[in-house]
């Protein structure tokens, strides 16, 4: 028989110091009140103590030192003694049955999810006399409502995006699967699914995390119900938008960042001004002092994100579906990965992090490990994060110096993250034996790891040798889905099974279940990524083989698809096993749904309203080092140390928001000020000049039919690259390319050199049938581009953008685009019938696609002078007919082999 007892023990100073001393245990000073009060909720077993809660007087790790003799510490918290013999014991409480009612009040606000190591510090209220104190009771209940509604979206969004994923694995082996359907095509597919994984599944699941906890971290419901129920559908209509736009080739063809100007309009008012504000509104009226750890994470998310999403799509609308980056080229490109591999970091990093900061010690009914490693932890996270992303861009044409900086930022991430990796696992010291009955926990465990694994292997990939190997392969591709399915996946599914129970207020519909979608899951991830890691170290190794002689062994791209095939297939066979685990969810969460009780109930909560009379700090201006003979900055380190500085930011959520974001830009301002003011960085080619309206419009098109998915379009200074396709890529190319396309995957050859190599009736037959010229080829037909014709009048748009935006276009290329464009048109579709194409080709949209490829790296080589003005100076005499010194850019004249 079990019997679980609340014990409550008061002890003054004096007594304490004087039992600490008779044990040889240190006395402490004492604290600011005489009387320490104890409680500590504890099962009893035959006099065994086996299980514990949450304490909840603040005191809890005096526990120990005033135990019986022949007591044993269990970590932290409680103690395990053979007989309850404690001097002046009161039982408060007494139930025969083992339940979870008082550990699951004890973690419900900040103050008692502290963990022992600043428990001791827990200042205190200097209030009025209690019945004043009752006076100041307020009653709030939770809105639950709309936690149910984002569990559900996740869910939903959960099962759309994992089907993408399959059906996008799928068409990637079996390229005709699509029939030449245009909007179920691969490049088309690609981004829906990355954006219903991130934005939709991982961003509802993050919402319903942050509604739930915040409430009760800070006893309090949500400002603003209207607000709530305006982000729910808000953010729904945005997903919603993005599922119809993106297949039909509506995007900006920026990674994690293709929804058009419009949507992206509606995410910055949803996300800052009504999830946000709603958000910071809660918090100023909250009724528990400090802001617990998760809180913090939540600020830096929704801070960070804002910044991230309204500076990376600064754009100039070309029509209501269309826009241009105000950065080009090499700036795009910086901005461009601050803003995705930040957006992995705050989108899917630090939200998750506040989750499992808080349902992770709830599941294991155990307090956070470490409180000062979450401070360090979240700082150094928050402000080391910002600076990496310009390790994607190794070997690229940006400057050497800023990708120097973000893999030197990058490998120092990996100390945060590995730190919050062990907050979390060390959490569950005392309660392991749990993880191997309870599935939640297993979800939890195992999304963690993976988070450490995922965070291991970012700075190792950032390593310039390492990443001049991994970089366009399907390694990147199996790292990004360790993360996406493991620790982002798992850490959502495991709140989703904890939450059920609560949310519809009956028990889960199947236990069994939920262990079978552990597994599942778990075996569909080592399905998907093992085979993709070994097919990313087969590209990177094949692409820069070379004989003996010093040619490449493997010549054609096509001979390096052809052995990672098998396991492209075995992806596939990875993916079903882990959609059919959402779909196990989906049928679990259903039949809970259905026998949930007709009428939910809504429990009446009351506490205190904050006072502005606070005590606490009088706590940390003293040391504990006083009576010590040490030196007095080691005094100061030891106030210091105690964090009490700390406490006092997290009682101020407006300080601590602007501090974060001060963090966040003082970050960024070191790496985007050098790169956009230093004209070096992006020396200039007189040769290269603005697109035609013509090629413009093919450009369109490429971005459209989603292209960059597969093709890159920047030729690193590698000996293996520039054997395969040519003088590798310099800064002054791309001085007009909004967006910038270099890719971030290979699944078809480099294009960066690709004008000129094939003839236009070549292109036209790859569009119509890649079988027909390239064997064993992954590309799907493009069929619809022979078929359909161009709009040319909706060309000039987009040339007044690109001009306004500063290409020097001619008056005729503004003022009569249409026939400007015609006339290229024409002399293509020419050359078509000459080399024994169809003819009347000249208004279909694949001769733009043709003037477009045609165009690519053909401006380096040549060979015409510069205009000349009406003083018979050249205009470009400021400019270099090519780059002189690339160390200007941080090039070399010969190509680097990278160690690796």
């Amino acid at each position: 028989m079990a019997v679980e007892v609340l014990l409550r023990r008061s002890l003054s100073g004096r007594a304490r110091e004087r039992r600490g001393r008779r044990r040889g245990i240190a006395g402490r000073p004492p604290p600011a009140r005489r009387t320490l009060t104890m409680c500590v909720v504890v099962t009893v077993r035959r006099g065994i103590v086996v299980r514990s809660g949450a304490p909840v007087g603040r005191s809890c790790d005096t526990v120990p030192q005033w135990a019986s003799r022949r007591s044993v510490e269990v970590p932290r918290l409680v103690f395990v003694c053979g007989a309850l013999r404690f001097p002046r014991l009161l039982v408060l409480y007494l139930n025969w049955s083992v339940t979870n009612e008082f550990c699951s009040l004890n973690f419900e606000t900040s103050s008692l999810s502290m963990t022992t190591d600043m428990a001791q510090d827990a200042p205190s209220e200097k209030g009025p006399s209690s019945s004043l104190a009752e006076e100041r009771m307020e009653s709030y209940s939770y809105d639950d409502t709309i936690v149910r509604l984002f569990v559900t979206a996740t869910i939903f969004w959960g099962a759309v995006a994992t089907l993408m994923g399959l059906i996008v694995a799928l068409l990637l082996v079996l390229p005709t699967l699509g029939g030449g359907t245009p909007w179920i095509s691969f490049g088309r597919l690609r981004p829906l699914h990355t954006n219903a994984a991130i934005f939709a599944f991982a961003g509802n699941g993050i919402f319903a995390a942050i509604y739930y906890s915040t409430q009760r971290l800070c006893k309090a419901r949500m400002w603003s119900d209207t607000l709530s129920q305006l982000h729910f559908w808000g953010w729904q209509g945005i997903i919603l938008a993005a599922a119809i736009t993106l297949p039909m080739g509506i995007t900006q063809g920026r990674e994690y960042a293709e929804l058009e100007w419009p949507i992206d309009i509606a995410i910055a008012v949803v996300w800052l001004l009504i999830f946000g504000g709603n958000f910071l509104m809660t918090l100023i009226h909250r009724r528990e002092r400090h802001m617990y750890v998760a809180l913090w994470f939540y600020i830096a998310t929704i801070v960070t994100v804002a910044l991230l999403h309204v500076f990376n799509n600064l754009v100039v609308p070309a029509g209501l579906f269309k826009g241009y980056s105000i950065y080009a080229g090499v700036q795009d490109a910086f901005m461009q990965w601050w803003y995705g591999h930040n957006a992995v970091a705050f989108f899917l990093t630090t939200p998750f992090l506040g989750l499992m900061y808080y349902f992770l010690p709830k599941a294991a009914e155990r307090p956070v490990f470490s409180y000062r490693l979450s401070i360090i932890h979240f700082w150094s996270l928050v402000f080391i994060y910002i600076w990496a992303g310009p390790h994607h861009l190794h070997y690229t044409a940006l400057p050497q110096w800023a990708c120097t900086l973000g893999m030197l930022f990058s490998v120092m991430l990996w100390m945060p993250s590995w730190g919050g990796m062990l907050n979390g696992l060390l959490t569950l010291r005392g309660a392991w034996h749990k993880v191997a009955t309870d599935p939640v926990l297993k979800f939890f465990v195992v999304g963690v790891t993976f988070y450490g694994m995922a965070t291991f292997e970012g700075p190792m990939l950032s390593i310039r040798s390492v990443n001049a190997l991994s970089h366009y392969t399907d390694w990147t591709i199996a790292h990004v889905h360790s993360g996406a399915l493991g620790w982002n996946g798992f850490m959502v599914f495991g709140m989703i099974y904890w939450l059920l129970p609560r949310l519809y207020q009956t028990k889960i519909w199947s236990d069994r279940l939920v262990g079978i979608h552990f597994w599942t899951g778990t075996v569909g991830i080592l399905l998907y990524i093992v085979p993709i890691y070994a097919a990313g170290l087969t590209q990177g190794l094949m692409w820069r083989a070379m004989d003996d002689t010093g040619h490449l062994t493997y010549p054609q791209f096509i001979l390096t698809l052809e052995p990672i095939l098998p396991m492209w297939w075995l992806r596939v066979l990875g993916g079903a096993l882990y959609f059919g685990g959402v779909v196990m969810l989906v049928i679990n969460t259903l039949m809970t749904w259905m026998s949930r009780p007709g009428t939910y109930e809504v429990p009446v909560y009351t506490a205190p309203k904050l006072t502005k009379e606070y005590a606490g700090d009088e706590q940390h201006q003293s040391s504990r080092l006083d009576d010590a003979p040490v030196l007095d900055l080691a005094k100061k380190a030891d106030i210091w140390g105690r964090m009490g500085w700390h406490r006092k930011w997290e009682r101020l959520p407006v300080k601590f928001t602007v501090l974060t974001t001060l963090a966040v830009v003082i970050a960024t301002l070191f790496e985007v000020i050098p790169t956009f003011l230093i004209n070096s960085n992006v020396p200039t080619i007189a040769t290269v000049k603005p697109y035609t309206p013509l090629e413009l419009a093919g450009r369109h098109l490429y971005v459209s039919e989603g292209c960059y998915n597969c093709h890159s379009q920047m030729i690193r200074p590698i000996v293996a690259e520039t054997k395969r396709y040519g003088d590798y890529s310099k800064p002054g190319e791309f001085i007009y390319d909004r967006p910038f396309q270099w890719g971030s995957r290979r699944i078809g050859p480099d294009l960066a050199r690709e004008g000129g190599k094939q003839s236009s009736f070549w292109h036209w037959t790859h569009f119509e049938n890649p079988e027909n010229v390239s064997p064993g080829s992954v590309m799907p037909d493009y069929r619809h581009l022979l078929q359909e014709d161009l709009n040319y009048d909706a060309i000039a748009p987009h040339v007044q953008a690109a001009a306004y935006l500063g290409a020097p276009y001619s008056d005729a290329d503004l003022n009569d685009t249409a026939a400007v464009a015609m006339k290229q048109a024409e002399s293509i579709a020419a050359d078509i019938v000459q080399q024994g194409g169809p003819p009347l080709t000249y208004e279909k949209q694949a001769i733009a696609l043709i003037a477009y490829l045609q165009r690519l790296g053909t401006d380096l080589y040549r060979t015409e002078e510069p205009d000349v003005d009406e003083a018979g100076e050249a205009a470009g005499t400021s400019e270099t007919a090519e780059t002189t010194d690339p160390a200007d850019a941080d090039q070399t004249d010969e190509p680097e082999e990278p160690q690796s």
